[in-house]
């Protein structure tokens, strides 16, 4: 295990430092010449999707795009180590939630579907028919359909999404809480306002296009390393990168690309941002009103002086509603609640500002920094609003750009998965298979959470996932999960979510990405959606971890049989045997597929068309946007002065919920995550010292105690106001009230705390 310890790292992101930690994992994973094969057939015509990321690659025509993390989550897939029957025999339930969640998941593939035994405490050994059963038992006997909850991991493919919504939905329920839920439903929910659609609007060849690039709460070099190549070569071409985060990510500094000989062998490096903005947690919006005041301001000082107009005026007449009101707002908005906000000066914004302006084609990037807050849905509408009053919207080089997390989490949305779904839909669904499905609005995580809480809900079915650790307010939460009659898992790993269990509890083990599905009509492959709404073929090649293992789509139709019965009118086992027609039925529910199975078949794919992209603007005025934000952001509770700003982060060797290490290279943190990040400032203010031990306190307003004890505190560069600790160890921090009321996802990047000095004092 690595030591304990806070030291600087000097190396830029990626480069040596990267390949070296990738050759580590593979060691680690011992799966060093299996993992090194399989990474040479990821992201290829003929091979798999990375199992991380949603960022895009080039075409699926690189002979080398993948990156530390890509690689490190194919090291995690393709171990030789397994979580076999005989593990599960030593090793009570009780026992196994003591240990940590790294040491959990390093246990290794799991090999057996695995039932909960009350008696002895243990996950035994079930017959894959018997699991169905159960599962089918227990789902019937409900009263109400509408007491089961289907949650649905970003790394489920399109094939296996849309069954899956075809099962409840025939079962006779919408509750969907999905991981989008906890990450970009701001995006899905706001940006619909704005622009017509919960999408971005670039393609990956506008990076090569753009003279400008802002980048708002987002860390590209651990979250989508992939998108360095992009922002790499935008810099070294020229482009501005305006980059606003409170961290300066490394990544956001400089980059060695590994692709890069002479980078490599010259330890050289590139810059990325032209300037980095280290701004206030929660004050990304007042920094966007900033801007925005700074343009009007030009634009009538320029358009008085008779000289070209700073705004596109011939977009915004043309194409858009509502630019009185914003300009009004922003007449109104005072600079220092701007400045007091942002944590920026008014200098700094003027800065970004001009570089905007001076652009003609601009992208803004915006990641969770963005989203996971009190009110996200309004921060997006924000963005949209800046991209809008210059016209950055339907032309090369330009647009929106939601980063999203998980490779197919946005697919998932497109074939189905939600709690909301629009008539039309519905009314082809019945069409295409004669079942009428339910009309009422489903549950979302948050509303789950609270149902569950209330003993409204007995069952619950995680198709991929970590879920118990994903979730806010931990205490409250755990607790529901424990009393439900059902729980049921499907996963690669053992994870925290398997010891929270109902009742009765089964793991269901399947197919990863990587390997081969082999069904009734031959190997099958299934498809993603990317970021940008590029969707293409992903068929792995190994060899299944276990001859017991089965596929998503297989589990699904188990299922759906077991527990429907006679009733079902889905030919479920003919979509097992051939993926192809479960995407000819995808094409007849969504005509937006039009073409499906053969536009698969072309290297790269395919995009599905975004109206936004277009000038085409599917909002009620038909027209994009411009929505008003009243003051600058958010503010800690008046009535405790001495109370911080927390957002919850992730490692470098993490992705989602899932560890790599214990250890954050580029923030020098090492063998240890129960740390928190303040500078020397707010230190000096509480009396602290970096080493001290602190627990963290919510500043609840329903009086419930939230707390997490005995946190190192590290000294770091960052805005005053303001700390940062890693997810998911805080997340019993945030209260499931603090939600964006648009969209309802939890406020992981804004929790009031304040920190008392911990009793304990080891380590």
């Amino acid at each position: 295990m690595t030591t304990k310890s806070v030291r600087p790292y000097g190396g830029p992101a990626g480069g040596w430092g990267a390949l070296k930690a990738l050759s580590e994992a593979l060691l680690v994973q011992r799966a060093p010449l299996k993992g090194a094969a399989t990474l040479s057939r990821m992201n290829q015509p003929e091979g798999f999707d990375c199992p991380g990321c949603a960022w895009p690659d080039p075409k699926h025509t690189s002979s080398f795009e993948f990156c530390e993390n890509g690689g490190k989550a194919i090291a995690w897939e393709t171990t030789s180590k397994r979580c076999t029957p005989e593990f599960f025999a030593e090793h009570t339930v009780t026992e196994l939630a003591s240990w940590n969640d790294y040491d959990l998941e390093m246990v290794g593939r799991l090999t057996h579907p695995m039932a909960y035994d009350s008696a002895s405490d243990r996950y035994l050994p079930v017959a894959w028919s018997e699991a169905f059963d159960m599962i089918g038992r227990e789902l019937r006997a409900l009263p109400d359909p509408n007491m089961a909850e289907f949650y649905t991991s970003g790394r489920t493919s399109n094939e296996a999404a849309f069954l899956y919504q075809l099962f409840v939905r025939e079962y006779g329920t919408n509750n969907f809480p999905d991981c989008s839920n906890m990450c970009h439903e701001a995006t899905s929910v706001g940006l619909p306002y704005s622009l017509g659609v919960g999408k971005g609007t670039v393609l990956l060849e506008d990076f090569d296009k753009a003279d400008c690039i802002f980048i708002f709460g987002q860390n590209p070099g651990t979250n989508s390393p992939r998108m360095m190549t992009s922002l790499r070569n935008a810099a070294r071409r020229g482009a501005a990168i305006m980059s606003f985060n409170p961290f300066r990510e490394r990544a956001l500094e400089r980059f060695q690309a590994p692709q890069s000989p002479v980078e490599m062998v010259t330890l050289s490096s590139t810059t990325i941002s032209s300037k980095l903005f280290q701004v206030r947690v929660g004050g990304d919006v007042a920094v966007l009103k900033g801007i925005m005041k700074i343009l009007v301001e030009a634009d009538e000082a320029a358009r008085a002086a008779e000289q070209p107009e700073i705004l596109d005026w011939d977009f915004i007449r043309g194409h858009t509603a509502g630019v009185e009101a914003l300009v009004d707002d922003l007449e109104r908005t005072q600079w220092p609640d701007i400045e007091r906000q942002s944590g920026l000066t008014r200098e700094d914004m003027a800065y970004a500002a001009a570089a905007y302006m001076k652009a003609e084609r601009a992208i803004l990037v915006y990641g969770m920094g963005i989203t996971q807050h009190w009110r996200g849905a309004n921060n997006v509408q924000q963005i949209a609003n800046l991209a809008l009053l210059r016209g950055n919207v339907g032309r090369e080089g330009a647009g929106v750009c939601p980063v999203r997390g998980h490779s197919n989490v946005q697919g998932d949305r497109t074939v189905g998965i939600t709690e909301v779904p629009k008539a039309d839909f519905l009314a082809r669904l019945e069409q295409r298979f004669g079942f009428k499905p339910p009309v009422a609005p489903g549950h979302n995580v948050v509303t789950a959470l609270e149902a569950m809480i209330r003993g409204e809900v007995k069952a619950f079915f995680a198709m991929g996932g970590n879920f118990a650790a994903a979730i806010p307010d931990w205490q409250a939460t755990r607790a529901a999960l424990g009393k439900l009659d059902l729980t049921v898992h499907v996963s690669t790993k053992l994870n925290r979510s398997h010891l929270i269990h109902g009742r009765a509890a089964l793991i269901l083990p399947c197919l990863g990405r990587t390997e081969i599905d082999v069904q009734a009509s031959g190997p099958q492959s299934v498809t993603v959606e990317d970021s940008m709404s590029m969707v293409h073929a992903s068929g792995g090649r190994n060899k299944p971890a276990s001859e017991h293992l089965r596929s998503e789509v297989a589990i699904i139709a188990g299922v759906a049989k077991a527990t429907l019965g006679e009733r079902t009118v889905v030919d479920w086992d003919g979509f097992v045997a051939d993926y192809d027609r479960i995407r000819d039925a995808i094409e007849a529910v969504f005509p937006i597929f039009q073409g499906y199975n053969a536009r698969i078949r072309v290297p790269g794919g395919f995009h599905l068309t975004s109206t936004a992209r277009e000038r085409i603007w599917t909002t009620p005025s038909g027209k994009a946007n411009f929505l008003v934000f009243p003051g600058c952001g958010e503010d800690p509770p008046e009535s405790d002065p001495d109370s911080l700003w927390l957002t919850t982060i992730r490692s470098h060797d993490q992705y989602n919920t899932t560890l790599y290490s214990m250890s954050d290279r580029y923030r020098g943190v090492f063998g240890q995550r129960d740390v928190i990040f303040l500078n020397e400032y707010e230190l000096r203010k509480r009396g602290l010292a970096d080493g001290d031990r602190v627990d963290l306190i919510t500043a609840s307003t329903d009086g419930a105690e939230r707390i997490v004890r005995n946190f190192r505190v590290v000294a770091y560069s960052f805005p005053n106001g303001c700390c940062a600790a890693y997810y998911p160890e805080t997340n019993p921090l945030v209260p499931l009230y603090a939600r964006d009321p648009l969209s309802f996802t939890p406020s992981y990047k804004g929790v009031p705390i304040r920190l008392v000095r911990s009793a304990a004092t080891g380590e």
